[in-house]
């Protein structure tokens, strides 16, 4: 177990008196195990006592080129030196825009925004305002954000799962009419999703869905498949990159699949760690942003007081920057596939079920011995096994997303991989004992 100084013990209790259960709202640990971030360089990050640990939490994803990068480090400083923020376009943000969009399939033109639940909202608020209908298909167990509608069946306890596509609500406060404009589907069941897209065609605005949900990988034809669903009846569909763009390759979850959907949106690694969104889509469908375009009925305002903040789109076009250097994403894939590999040698030789998940860049296990396909499939995982394997690793050094995430970075070493096999070892040995 880490050892605590009195410095960071004091942060610890100044922390349980100004934040709701002590912490904030992201990466929740118990008390014995929670700490302090002083900072980080490189692959490491440091606590307030001096502890050490390789990071593959990487702030839940954008830090893909690992923490304080001197090439962004001098592009956010060489900004902020122009001035913090405008509210008014200018040249950072242009010149992300026109990355975007020469990088993403779908993307005739962008808007900027904060947040990654702020860009998903604005999809789906596209998609109502071109169809005229009120109801959106999202997957059971989908992240997009913490919207009414994208807390809707994003984790259902087992006791509380319906029939398809009836929601639930997975959190308080939320309105009981969401409830009406929300239907939900299996991931990667394209036999039932498509079934659902048939029966509500003419209610549907949109669906929204992760290309790869979590780190549940589509299976082979079904983001095809769904494309051809909701193409059929003009119905948008929405990629939610937020996590997968500009990490599955550098055109995304779109380009790695081979997919291209109406409308996408982006943050993390695009905003290079700091607050940064972005709505990318088809021209017709952008146009609804543009008063000029439409009629009154069909405009739909899109302000926000940091849209395009010109620190945040310096420290995007930096990291997009090192992210085009030659052999940048075979080796976030190399990095990644090494880890998987070893996780998956040792849990075999100790005769531990375990089933690997995701994509090199971005993985998980799932101690089971079924085949992890949807949501309700890692409901029957073990928790107790996965809870025990991330102690092991906290206590010895090694920073991930919990419950199941890694999020590789390119400031991964060969002397982190190692280490990190070591205790991956260490911890599969107690479960195994």
């Amino acid at each position: 177990m880490p050892e605590r100084t009195k410095a960071e013990r004091d942060l610890l209790a100044k922390a349980a008196e100004v934040f709701p259960g002590g912490y904030t709202g992201n990466l929740a640990l118990d008390d014995a195990h929670r700490f302090i971030i002083k900072g980080g360089k490189g692959s490491k990050v440091w606590d307030v006592s001096g502890n050490e640990y390789i990071d593959y939490l990487n702030g839940s994803g954008p830090m893909v080129l690992g923490h304080a990068h001197p090439a962004v480090v001098a592009a956010v400083v060489a900004a902020a030196e122009q001035g913090s923020t405008f509210f008014a376009t200018n040249e950072q943000a242009v010149l992300l825009a026109e990355e975007v969009v020469k990088a993403v399939p779908c993307a005739d033109k962008v808007r900027f925004t904060t947040s990654g639940t702020d860009a998903d909202l604005q999809c789906m608020r596209i998609a109502r305002g071109y169809r005229r209908r009120d109801k959106i298909l999202k997957f059971e167990g989908g992240y997009h954000g913490t919207s009414e509608y994208g807390l809707m069946s994003i984790f259902p306890r087992p006791d509380q799962l319906p029939e398809y596509p009836e929601p639930v609500a997975n959190s308080a406060g939320i309105p009981s009419v969401i409830g009406e404009t929300v239907l939900v589907a299996p991931f990667n069941d394209i036999e039932t999703t498509t079934a659902i897209i048939e029966t509500h065609h003419d209610e549907l605005a949109g669906v929204i869905v992760e290309p790869m949900q979590r780190i549940l990988a589509p299976k082979p034809g079904f983001l095809q498949a769904l494309r051809d669903a909701t193409a059929q009846y003009d119905i948008p569909l929405i990629f939610d990159e937020v996590v997968t763009g500009f990490r599955l390759a550098y055109g995304g979850a779109q380009e790695y699949y081979g997919v291209t959907p109406d409308l996408a949106s982006y943050g993390k690694i695009v905003g290079g760690g700091h607050p940064l969104a972005v709505v990318a889509g088809r021209d017709d469908l952008m146009s609804t942003y543009d008063s000029s375009m439409v009629d009154p009925d069909s405009y739909i305002p899109q302000i926000g007081t940091l849209n395009g903040n010109t620190v945040a789109c310096a420290a995007g076009l930096a990291t997009l920057a090192e992210m085009r250097r030659e052999g940048a994403y075979e080796r976030l894939h190399g990095t990644g596939r090494k880890l998987r590999d070893a996780l998956e040698r040792l849990c075999g030789e100790a005769g531990i079920a375990m089933q690997p998940s995701g994509e090199d860049v971005m993985f998980g296990i799932y101690f089971s011995d079924r085949p992890m396909v949807n949501y309700r499939d890692t409901l029957l995982a073990d928790s107790a096994m996965m809870a025990s394997f991330n102690t092991t690793l906290l206590e010895e050094g090694i920073l991930k997303s919990l419950p199941d995430k890694f999020y590789p970075s390119l400031a991964i070493t060969d002397e982190d991989v190692d280490r990190t096999i070591e205790v991956f070892s260490h911890a599969i040995d107690k479960l195994a004992g």
